[in-house]
């Protein structure tokens, strides 16, 4: 990692061959207007064989057996007891189905599949030797249309040609994840000739989307509806059995659960997670939940994602426990609970 000085501000870079991957932290509102994202973080557990489909009908949140290869598909992948293991966007390529996940959850997630899948034809493996950046960009379908023969939009929103895969995410800021093999994506980046951010920019707006992020220390902490995955439409209450449907059948229709996924933006010094959030009330201050995602630009605001009471009002002041100093409030997020 190298350091280079850009008047008052320090700006760290990763250099990747020919490419430069800036980490400079940036505020939503400092992002320029178009620019791509190395997205390393991230990897896949990857379905084969006849029985790809029916297989994981039978161990995850959504309805996977109406999916296609240009479909995309939120979806948790829980334990017997309705825990969940991964978050995952759910695609097809190359005849098979990818769960697109943070690195964090694959080990897990990925030998609970492999479990019970030895009675089933199917293979299920991580992809390897895949790569995978974003584009976000004013005019990104034009940008697109300039290197690809396809691109995606809302009514097809997966769309492959050759090597490289390219799905649309739509919200507030529209993003585009191209995935191709590990060895082309430095090629396939610099086809754009925009400047390129740290993973940690997709964290962000993860995190400012409502989109579940697990870590290591968060995996088989929570239920589906404590993610919010039902209001990312990655729950389908209609398709039949799925391991931990149970649990997650009893939060939804006998009002068992009490918890939400929440955006939460202030100042804070060095969060981290599973630091220990509390909520103001009165004059006393109450454990509330723990941070599950952060990011912090560099103007010292950070972006939290946590699990807090689902009735929480977004009046409250929380802080992080040991930091007295620090002040933070609930972020609207674009979807209702």
């Amino acid at each position: 990692m190298k350091a280079h000085i850009n008047r008052s501000t320090l700006i760290y870079y990763y250099t990747c061959m020919s490419l430069t991957i800036l980490d400079t932290r940036p505020a939503p509102q400092q992002l320029t207007p178009s620019y791509l994202i190395d997205l390393s973080q991230l990897s896949a557990i990857v379905l084969s064989g006849k029985d790809q489909k029916t297989y994981l009908q039978g161990q995850v949140t959504c309805d996977v057996l109406p999916t296609t290869n240009s479909s995309l598909t939120h979806g948790a992948h829980c334990d017997a007891k309705g825990k969940v293991y991964a978050v995952f966007r759910l695609l097809g390529r190359d005849d098979s189905q990818w769960l697109i996940q943070p690195k964090t959850t694959i080990a897990p997630s990925l030998t609970a599949l492999q479990k019970f899948g030895v009675f089933a034809k199917v293979a299920i493996k991580e992809a390897g030797d895949v790569g995978y950046f974003a584009l976000i960009a004013d005019h990104a379908e034009d940008l697109l249309k300039q290197h690809y023969q396809i691109v995606p939009d809302n009514m097809t929103p997966v769309v492959s040609a050759g090597a490289v895969t390219i799905a649309y995410l739509p919200g507030a800021i529209d993003r585009y994840l191209v995935i191709t093999e590990q060895h082309a994506v430095e090629q396939e980046m610099a086809k754009f000739n925009l400047p390129i951010f740290h993973h940690t920019v997709w964290t962000l707006l993860d995190i400012i989307e409502g989109f579940p992020i697990l870590s290591s220390e968060t995996v088989s902490a929570f239920v589906p509806q404590m993610l919010n995955v039902q209001a990312i439409h990655g729950i389908s209450f209609t398709k039949g059995c799925y391991l931990g449907q149970e649990t997650v059948a009893r939060m939804q229709y006998l009002g068992k659960n009490k918890r939400a996924l929440y955006c939460l933006t202030g100042s804070s010094d060095n969060v981290a997670i599973n630091d220990t959030i509390e909520i103001q009330l009165g004059e006393q201050w109450k454990r509330a939940g723990t941070v599950q995602a952060c990011y912090q630009d560099q103007q010292g605001t950070v972006y939290l994602q946590a699990v807090l009471a689902s009735d929480a009002d977004h009046q409250s002041v929380f802080r992080i426990k040991e930091q007295t100093n620090s002040l933070l409030h609930i972020h609207p997020l674009p979807y209702s609970l």
